[in-house]
């Protein structure tokens, strides 16, 4: 089935090749004219019909939404695709034909991005989160100096995911393994890709026509606009100062300049019947004194528009107990638990949240200041994109994983000093010990690691900033 699929996306890349050449007769570049595909395209197109086919054909085997998820990625690739072609016939156009060229992949990313949100229920959660997470990683052609590493940063967002689907199926199923590598590869070889074509941007034709919104060259190039007019005549300072007088004056300056300290001699002496501070009386005569010049005064701005809020939520739908929106809520309990149930909080601000019984998973998404309490799960906790978030365990939980967080304290239970704490992108986490007289011992956790190569593979060791 994977070689079946790898020879559909072969031919498919040949059909995009002769479209191309048809498309392009008419009136574009000389190259384009003759059928000619850029070397840089061709690279592309073998990329497409390796990682991009194999990571296809996986996922068609794997089915569900994780296929439906690659058939996005795949229009994703395609029209990035066109925009190289068109690169490769035509000159860098504005920056506004520029965004219209731009439009088609960027609207594709965010159907991707969408599709997970919309699946979060969904048991391939994980492989939808490890596309979304990386697929921005397309937007490297609006990207310059430096393209390549922008791909590595968007890969290694993928990273906390795909080392979870590896985790969840390294023993039950070798595919989805398989599924792990092949996509990661994608990242990949692009970036060896944009190393050797594309290094410092995208690159665009010098010679061919400036490109249209309409993602092609124009068939005939509109006239040069006219270069611009002389500069100015530079100024005459002595004119502009009154002739001889402005240099007259000039010198008499830096005469007095000259003297040193003797140019306070000719200053007069004010006596204290003279001075408003200590003669009051002197500011009620003659009139208002005459004020300086009035502080700048900044444009009136249009009110901001207030951000819509959303109702908060705290229910039971199906076996996930949602709690969201909650905005400066204390004392929010969750009792009437099952081992099957999961807690979902999402977006709660400045809130407290309590959680009764044993059950399966705990997330918290989007929350800051939010505290949690709960007393036993048997799957995960997970914190993930929050900032500022207490969380304590008052019985046994085996993990925890903490991903994309500015600011966590875990509180450990004597019970659940066995759990594992994984974290990814995160910083100022701290966990919290219990000691024999019940206090906590605060210990923080690494963010800063030394990798060094062994001979065989790469050794990754936290470090301490020295100072």
């Amino acid at each position: 089935m994977a070689e079946l699929a790898g020879l559909v996306q072969r031919l498919e890349v040949a059909v995009g090749r002769l479209e191309a050449m048809s498309s392009s007769g008419g009136g574009g570049s000389p190259a384009a004219a003759s059928g000619v595909v850029s070397v840089y395209v061709e690279a592309y197109d073998n990329l497409l019909a390796g990682p991009v086919a194999q990571y296809t054909a996986l996922s068609q085997k794997i089915g569900g939404d994780v296929q439906k998820h690659a058939e996005l990625m795949k229009q994703a690739f395609s029209c990035q695709r066109q925009l190289l072609v068109t690169a490769s016939n035509s000159q860098k156009p504005s920056d506004s034909v520029l965004t219209s060229l731009l439009a088609p992949v960027s609207k594709v990313i965010q159907e991707v991005q969408a599709f997970r949100e919309k699946n979060r229920s969904s048991p391939l959660f994980n492989h939808l989160s490890a596309v979304s997470e990386s697929v921005p990683a397309l937007g490297w052609v609006a990207i310059a100096p430096k393209p390549g590493p922008y791909v590595k940063e968007m890969q290694d967002a993928a990273m906390f995911y795909t080392n979870r689907v590896l985790k969840d199926y390294k023993e039950k199923d070798k595919m989805h393994v398989e599924w792990v590598h092949a996509y990661v590869s994608i990242w990949t070889e692009l970036q060896a890709y944009i190393k050797q074509h594309h290094t410092t941007g995208l690159s665009w034709s010098k010679t061919g026509p400036v490109a249209s919104a309409s993602g092609g060259a124009p068939r005939g190039g509109a006239p040069a606009p006219p270069p611009p007019g002389p500069p100015p005549p530079p100024m005459d300072l002595d004119k502009s100062s009154g002739g001889d007088s402005g240099a007259t004056n000039r010198n008499a300056l830096f005469a007095s300049l000259n003297k040193g300290a003797d140019i306070t001699k000719g200053l007069k002496h004010v006596s204290d019947d003279q001075k408003t501070h200590k003669n009051p009386a002197l500011k009620t005569q003659g009139g208002p004194l005459p004020s300086g010049p009035k502080p700048f005064a900044a444009r009136p701005t249009a009110a901001a528009s207030p951000a819509r809020t959303l109702p908060p939520v705290l229910e039971l739908d199906g076996k996930k107990w949602k709690v969201e929106n909650q905005e400066g809520v204390q004392g929010l309990v969750i009792s009437d638990t099952e081992l099957k149930q999961v807690v979902y909080a999402f977006k709660c601000n400045n809130s407290t949240l309590q959680v009764k019984g044993k059950i399966n998973s705990i997330i918290l998404d989007n929350c800051k200041k939010l505290g949690l309490v709960f007393d036993d799960v048997v799957g995960i906790v997970e914190v993930i994109n929050c900032r500022d978030v207490k969380v304590q365990v008052m019985g046994k939980v085996p993990t925890i994983s903490i991903n994309k967080t500015d600011g966590c304290h875990v509180y450990l239970s004597k019970d659940s000093l066995s759990c594992e704490i994984v974290s990814a992108k995160s910083s100022e986490m701290n966990v919290l010990v219990p000691n024999k007289d019940g206090e906590y011992t605060e210990i923080p956790v690494p963010e800063q690691f030394k990798t060094v190569w062994d001979g065989s593979k790469l050794v990754t060791t936290a470090t301490e900033i020295a100072g």
